[in-house]
């Protein structure tokens, strides 16, 4: 059997389906749900997935392919966001325990075997900076999945559909025709992971936060999923952005990135500052360049400003020391989220921040997450072997 993951509209998906006759097919048929970030893939139901939407089986589709062929939009060096939300849903796909791997902490492979993938970018006008940026990407993505690059294929668009710009002279100061109301010194602080108030997201924000000055609003991504233009009207009612969002894939996660091209399509940045707060259960920060270089690419291209990122590695420990302050395996971290509110508090940019733990390495980390991980399921009634399977 054959998988094919792709996010064609229905007259795209008409002209090829012959292509694909007898093969195993993943669409947008509207019902997909963002991926909860619950961990019960891992933890309570191995390999299966908790949000039972018609999606939640795709890591067991993905282990009896025979080969894998991911179909999508190029966006900002990545997939579009409903291709993003189907391997987002399929981390089922490999364990929750850690291992060091080209010299790089990854994920312990759930199945013996490595998957073949296909994948075909379809962009208008791509460079040779944009190939090998979505090449660089699927790259880490079947490091983490496990699988092998059987080719990376690019197709010209016509024209692309993502980006209907309006007037740019408007664009800043409407939406749907109404006036947005913006203020030079509000800051908006938006915490785009989807377990809202436990997420390590909201932690890291809330020190950027309590260092903050000028008017200051908080907002969960989560409690705003189904209302679009009212969470839009929120980030443009500002002229900072500080986006906090979990690597998931090695890069954006769908929820956000669905949001970000909702606001291209609108083309209505209008230069308002963006700064990025990223974090990760990897060890190395340095594994969340990707994440950065897909906001930077959208900044561009939505109209807003990029003015820098902060990479925090090994997020869940550091979520639950950050409150230590200056002390601790938190240290550095704390000290660069406070770079970040200063940066912030004077709209000026610099240079992404790649942060590392103090005073405890690597080895240690991984012990303790993998023990972590394993008594996380003992709670849940499973044994390493149930986990294992």
């Amino acid at each position: 059997m054959n998988l094919l993951i792709h996010d064609l509209n229905k007259n795209e998906w008409n002209e090829i389906v012959s292509d694909y006759d007898g093969w195993e097919i993943i669409s947008d048929n509207g019902s997909i749900h963002s991926c909860a970030g619950c961990f019960n893939c891992w933890l309570k139901t191995p390999g299966q997935c908790a949000i039972k939407d018609g999606y939640d089986h795709m890591a067991e589709l993905i282990s009896k392919a025979d080969e894998v062929v991911i179909m999508s939009r190029y966006t900002y060096g990545g997939f579009s966001s409903f291709v993003k939300n189907v391997l987002d849903r399929s981390i089922g796909y490999i364990l929750p325990f850690f291992r060091i791997y080209k010299g790089e902490m990854h994920h312990k492979p759930r199945y013996a075997d490595v998957k073949p993938f296909r994948f075909i970018f379809r962009g208008h006008g791509l460079t040779d900076e944009d190939k090998a940026r979505a090449s660089k990407y699927v790259e880490a993505v079947c490091t983490n999945f496990n699988g092998k690059i059987n080719e990376i294929r690019f197709v010209e668009m016509a024209n692309d559909t993502l980006t209907s710009k309006t007037d740019a002279v408007n664009s800043r100061d409407y939406l749907d025709g109404k006036a947005i109301s913006s203020d030079d010194s509000k800051t908006l602080l938006m915490n785009c992971s989807m377990r809202g108030n436990n997420a390590n997201s909201k932690k890291f924000l809330d020190v950027i936060e309590s260092n903050m000055t000028g008017e200051v609003k908080e907002i969960d991504l989560v409690s705003c999923n189904d209302k679009t233009n009212e969470l839009i009207r929120d980030i443009l009612s500002a002229e900072k952005i500080v986006l906090a969002m979990p690597l998931y894939v090695d890069g954006i996660s769908s929820a956000p990135l669905k949001v970000m091209e909702e606001l291209e399509k609108m083309h209505l940045g209008g230069g308002r500052k963006v700064y990025v707060v990223a974090n990760m259960g990897f060890y190395e920060s340095r594994q969340i360049e990707n994440l950065l270089g897909m906001v930077r690419d959208w900044c561009s291209k939505a109209g807003f400003d990029y003015c820098g990122g902060i990479a925090i590695g090994a997020g869940e420990m550091m979520g639950q020391v950050i409150g230590y302050g200056s002390n601790g395996p938190g240290k550095y971290v704390y000290n660069d989220l406070l770079k970040v509110a200063a940066a912030v508090n004077d709209s000026e940019r610099f240079e992404d921040i790649y942060t590392k733990s103090n005073k405890f390495p690597r080895f240690l980390y991984l012990l303790a997450a993998n023990s972590g991980m394993r008594k996380s399921g003992k709670n849940n009634g499973l044994t390493k072997a149930k986990m294992l399977k």
